[in-house]
């Protein structure tokens, strides 16, 4: 008997099958009866045609085994063909992969790490040819506030200050800039200091303050750093202003500073197209759409617009192989789908406390410096797939696209004969990232891939291939594989599925890697600082600031306390999100619980000061955290207080004291442990609770400020309670 089985756009094959005997299968209706249900099963999923012919006869038992594996064989489909050439002109200009430092203080703790374990990290993200290669490094304009896991300074916390060297983005710039001179570089604002909006909690009350404000930042960077900015946003994921950022293209003009493109709105598509194709004047200000999380999808009508179009903040995803399978996805179909030329990882770099906000989502972590301890994770070789093959202003053929089989492939030139093919084949369940919603695909295991170059690719003859398995028992990290050589004018491949290949024309020697990083530490116990050591930032050592800016201070007028830490905001900011009403830093480990932490406090002109113990939270949900906190007070009925809240809602006790507060050194301690809890003021007790009923049983030691005030720190320690 014969049975045909057809499918669209496969062959179909005359096989011819032998009954077996003396192997289990009876007569030799059962034997046909077997094969052709294994048949159809398999055109069914492997979309598979043939032709299969029954022969009842005696016949060896190897005949059997024909059976099988002729139907193994009927499993691999024709190769699809994808045609690459540049004959019909090329696609978009191509401009760079990134990673975001801020939003907020995501870079917080690298800046403390010793050498040369920091100079390595840095290596794996900016050295070319070496890690993520990135081509584009953005950072957080600080504004004094929290941003989503820590606040960053600003650069003018009144209207009449100006410090160019607060923080660490700078430094973190220059590194950059030291190591690809080419890298791009591009500001954005979270948040502003309160005295921009004149009263106003609104950046744009004052749109030629505000465009004043951001182009001081911009020419501080030059004049001080030697930095050049090339992009600037307007305002991190909040409501954009048309009068704004037609004022901004003017201050930036007005001060030689044409060359600094704009980016608008670090937001959503839709609104900010509406506005530039409504006004030419906005049009011809506006450089770049950028938007965030777009899911790798753009609407037309951005597209319209003609403006380059960007994800100018993605990935937010843990750096894991799922983490990574996300960003190789999202790397090649932000182009295929949504027509974006640059990509750009939030964050760069999980470099602040894993329980705070958002851990591990950076393209590599590095948040022990008392170890030395740095994990370079996969997304930093995922990055390397394209960043180590390809340079801003090469091109995008216009023929990339899906693979027939589920996954992507995208293709870049220099404009010469200079080729770059990326291709993923991430699958759903791995490669979700942590936003938008990923539709359900499928991805085909084992698909056959054919490319036929065209044009001035025709004389290529032979591709380099680098390969990556981000999913499964045996992960591979961009390792070299053997060339592919062309034949019959093709190059053919296997897409195995949670893989990445990249096949190129520019040769590359594998990346010599640096020894491994020294073992995962906790976070010393006990630990003290006197804030009087040699610093790279204008902030203390594995502090990390969640409300104000606690910064390294000279004390002229002490010569007990002649450098200390200091709160330097005095009035509240235009937030990005829900700050505290007292500032906070936090420190240490957050599974701390049994601890004394104490610190000499001197409060400068009114408000208050604390220290705190078991603080549960950061980040934008910081005005809610939870602890321990022992409050020093300028108030004539209760000088000191003990809470289990930030807000001083639930008071567990408070008192008064004879001591002057303000303008005076006082040491504080609060003890924990278990459900006891006592305080000292200069080794005095002041109270001493056994069966305190707290919400927060373990957390951070921390430091700050009633409200925004301005208070020095000193004499710092924190150490197991006894």
């Amino acid at each position: 008997m014969a049975m045909k089985v057809k499918h669209p756009g496969y062959k179909i094959r005359q096989i011819t099958v032998t009954q077996a005997t003396g192997y289990g299968f009876g007569n030799g209706q059962t034997f046909q009866l077997l094969c052709l249900i294994l048949l159809v099963r398999l055109a069914m999923h492997t979309e598979t045609a043939a032709i299969l012919t029954f022969t009842s006869k005696m016949a060896s038992i190897t005949t059997h085994v024909v059976c099988l594996l002729v139907l193994g064989v009927l499993s691999t489909p024709a190769a699809s063909v994808y045609t690459l050439t540049d004959s019909g002109g090329l696609g978009a200009r191509f401009d760079g992969v990134g990673g975001l430092s801020g939003g907020g203080a995501t870079s917080r703790l690298l800046v403390s790490y010793p050498e040369p374990y920091r100079a390595q990290i840095l290596d794996y993200l900016f050295k070319p040819n070496f890690g993520a290669a990135l081509q584009i490094l953005k950072v957080e304009i600080g504004g004094d506030a929290q941003s989503g896991v820590g606040s960053e300074p600003s650069h003018m916390h009144s209207a009449a200050d100006r410090n160019y060297t607060r923080g660490y983005e700078w430094w973190l710039m220059r590194e950059a800039k030291k190591r690809n001179p080419a890298i791009r570089l591009y500001a954005l604002p979270w948040a502003f200091p309160g005295w921009v909006g004149g009263g106003e909690a609104f950046p744009y009350h004052r749109p030629e303050t505000t465009a004043g404000y951001i182009v001081d930042w911009i020419l501080g960077a030059k004049s001080v750093h030697n930095l050049d900015i090339d992009y600037v946003g307007i305002w991190n994921e909040r409501i954009h202003d048309v009068t704004y950022i037609k004022t901004l293209r003017k201050t930036l003009d007005d001060n030689q500073l044409g060359h600094v493109s704009i980016v608008a709105p670090d937001g959503g598509w839709v609104q900010i197209s509406k506005d530039i194709m409504a006004d030419p004047e906005l049009a011809a200000a506006v450089d770049v759409i950028g938007s965030h999380y777009p899911g790798t999808h753009s609407p037309p009508m951005a597209q319209q617009t003609g403006k380059t179009l960007w994800s100018s903040e993605d990935f937010s995803t843990v750096n894991n192989g799922t983490g990574a399978s996300c960003w190789a996805r999202i790397l090649n179909q932000n182009y295929v789908n949504g027509h974006m030329t640059s990509t750009i990882a939030w964050n760069l770099i999980a470099s602040y406390y894993d329980d705070l906000p958002f851990p591990r989502s950076g393209l590599m972590t590095a948040n022990q410096p008392w170890s030395g301890h740095y994990e370079v994770s996969d997304p930093i070789w995922v990055t390397a797939h394209t960043t180590h093959f390809t340079s801003p202003g090469w091109q995008y053929l216009k023929g990339v696209g899906h693979l027939d089989g589920g996954g992507s492939y995208v293709a870049l030139t220099d404009g010469k004969e200079g080729l770059t093919i990326v291709i993923e084949a991430m699958t759903h369940q791995y490669s979700q990232c942590v936003r938008p919603l990923l539709p359900p695909y499928e991805v085909r295991p084992g698909q056959a891939a054919t490319f036929q170059l065209g044009g001035a690719f025709e004389n290529i003859t032979r591709l380099h291939v680098w390969y990556s398995q981000l999913i499964g028992a045996r992960t591979v990290h961009f390792q070299s594989q053997d060339d592919l050589v062309k034949s019959g004018g093709k190059f053919s491949m296997e897409v195995a599925e949670n893989c990445l290949y990249t096949l190129t024309t520019v040769k590359e020697a594998p990346p010599k890697i640096y020894p491994k990083s020294p073992a995962s530490a906790p976070f010393p116990l006990p630990y003290k600082d006197k804030f009087d050591g040699p610093a790279d930032s204008s902030e203390a050592p594995y502090f990390a600031d969640q409300t104000g800016v606690f910064e390294l201070y000279v004390n002229e007028s002490s010569s007990d306390h002649g450098r200390t830490l200091r709160q330097n905001v005095t009035e509240r900011p235009i937030v990005w999100c829900n700050d505290a009403d007292s500032t906070i830093s936090v420190i240490g480990d957050y599974n701390w619980s049994n601890v004394t932490v104490s610190c000499d406090v001197m409060v400068e002109s009114g408000g208050g000061a604390f220290v705190g113990a078991r603080v549960d939270r950061g980040g934008c949900g910081v005005s809610q955290a939870r602890g321990v906190f022992f409050w020093l007070l300028e108030d004539d009925a209760n000088n000191w207080a003990v809470s289990s809240d930030i807000d001083r809602n639930d008071i567990l006790g408070q008192g008064k004291v004879n001591a002057t507060i303000v303008g005076q050194w006082h040491k504080l301690s609060i003890f924990a442990k278990g459900d006891s809890i006592a305080g000292f003021l200069n080794g005095k007790v002041l109270f001493d609770i056994t069966d305190a009923q707290l919400p927060s049983k373990k957390g951070f030691a921390a430091i700050g400020t009633l409200g925004f005030q301005k208070v020095q720190f000193d004499n710092f320690s924190v150490d197991k309670a006894k």
